[in-house]
């Protein structure tokens, strides 16, 4: 449509259909911890890692997988579902947050056909137990996550190692 609403010759494709597959976009920061947290990232618990500030386990990785599965589906984000005002939610695990938002999404008509998620820090190094993550998260999720790193090059609060982020991109199918 142009600027005063005639046609400009362009039709949408597959106007109306619900039946194709839609992609989601998340993304989640967390400061660290001031405490003794355990770093949970890629429902992978990091020994020797500090933790990551949050109301539930704070995972970046799987905390931006539910809002890139939340977004495709449009059913709202990580903190409309899970908010700080809701206590059953408080401490719970990455996994635990993926299967609740999974369990929504199948109850709404929709798979999941993949997530690919990027983590965004300083440390931990990922390239050693990148394999151990994506088997954790598939898990959760029951269909396949890749997870890949990257770093700042010290520039912003995460390259200062102040915390983490994760950006997460969601395919999801009509079932």
């Amino acid at each position: 449509m142009s600027a005063d609403g005639a046609s400009d010759g362009v039709v949408p494709i597959f106007q109306g259909s619900s039946d194709l597959p839609r992609v989601g976009i998340g993304t989640d920061v967390h400061p660290f911890a001031d405490d003794e947290r355990e770093l949970w990232l890629a429902c992978v618990s990091w020994d020797g890692e500090r933790g990551l500030a949050g109301h539930s386990d704070g995972d970046v990785a799987a905390h931006a997988a539910c809002d890139a599965l939340l977004s495709a589906a449009g059913q709202g984000d990580l903190g409309a579902v899970f908010g700080t005002d809701q206590e059953q939610w408080a401490g719970a695990s990455g996994a635990q947050l993926l299967g609740e938002v999974v369990r929504r999404l199948a109850a709404a008509g929709w798979g999941v056909g993949n997530i690919a998620v990027q983590i965004i820090g300083e440390r931990p190094r990922i390239s050693g137990r990148r394999a151990e993550m994506q088997s954790a998260m598939t898990a959760a999720v029951g269909a396949p996550v890749s997870v890949a790193a990257t770093t700042t090059d010290g520039l912003g609060f995460v390259g200062r190692g102040e915390g983490l982020a994760a950006i997460a991109t969601a395919l999801v199918l009509r079932r």
